[in-house]
């Protein structure tokens, strides 16, 4: 069930918010509405795409750091 709020905003915030609801059609009511959703959705209660699942683990992160550290530690001595 739907329910009316009132909000008091900056108006170049409300501006902008209104042209980015307009290029991804959408209107602002919704789209403060999937932006508050997402806020109060518990971590666990958001799945996991298979796309996403697929590529967990192609970036190895810890790696990367490593030899960054390395060439800044031969590059700073």
């Amino acid at each position: 069930m739907d329910k009316k709020l009132t909000l008091s905003l900056d108006q170049n915030i409300i501006e902008r918010a209104k042209m980015y609801a307009q290029m991804n059609n959408i209107s602002v009511s919704k789209l403060i509405e999937s932006y508050l959703s997402s806020l109060t959705t518990k971590s666990e209660d958001i799945s996991i795409t298979p796309l996403v699942e697929s590529l967990s683990g192609v970036i190895d992160l810890e790696d990367k750091q490593s030899d960054y550290t390395d060439y800044l530690m031969d590059k700073y001595k």
